[in-house]
């Protein structure tokens, strides 16, 4: 169902005389296929960078943290429209669409896909707990608390966090991993 462990390896930066118009480009998937179109554009040899985080999933009385696309029905494509056959992207096993802009793939700013390159973690997942900032809104990402908003009372040096949440007409300080919290 996920990517290798080491997505973010497989991700080195272009030779200097590689790839030199490539961009990065959106690709719309179907519902809850991302892994799916992810591996089929692999298999065709395409770069493909899908940003990933750890989503609870409840189903039985049993939480259970399975890896998820940080962005429901999106991932990231390198391209170069001049050398890649990118309409046969959209013929893909698991894509809805590349993101278009008329009749021509719409480029990702340059810069924001290499951002997130970059924030990925030893496990694949990506991880911006850089702009946490105690007394900000964040979200939590897994737990029995998953989805739920709450303020950051406290940043610790062990991987720690403790965030207030509202329950129940009270304030609830519930303390967690840092990685499963994000900057809402």
């Amino acid at each position: 169902m996920g990517t290798s462990k080491n997505a973010a390896t497989d991700l080195e930066a272009p030779r200097p005389d590689a790839f030199t118009n490539s961009r990065w480009y959106a690709v719309h998937a179907q519902p809850n296929r991302e892994f799916r179109a992810e591996q089929q554009l692999r298999n065709q040899g395409f770069k493909i960078f899908l940003p990933q985080r750890l989503k609870t999933v409840r189903h039985a009385r049993r939480l259970t943290n399975l890896p998820a696309a940080f962005f429901p029905r999106y991932l990231f494509i390198e391209l170069d429209l001049l050398q890649h056959r990118w309409r046969s992207i959209n013929g893909t096993f698991g894509v809805s669409s590349l993101v278009m802009r008329g009749d021509m793939p719409h480029p990702v700013p340059r810069g924001v896909v290499e951002a997130m390159i970059a924030a990925v973690d030893d496990t694949g997942m990506l991880c911006l707990t850089e702009r946490l900032a105690v007394g900000g809104r964040v979200r939590l990402a897994a737990g029995p608390f998953a989805e739920k908003l709450g303020i950051l009372d406290r940043l610790d040096d062990s991987g720690r966090v403790r965030v207030l949440l509202e329950i129940m007409g009270g304030t609830v300080p519930v303390q967690m991993e840092r990685r499963f919290v994000t900057a809402a």
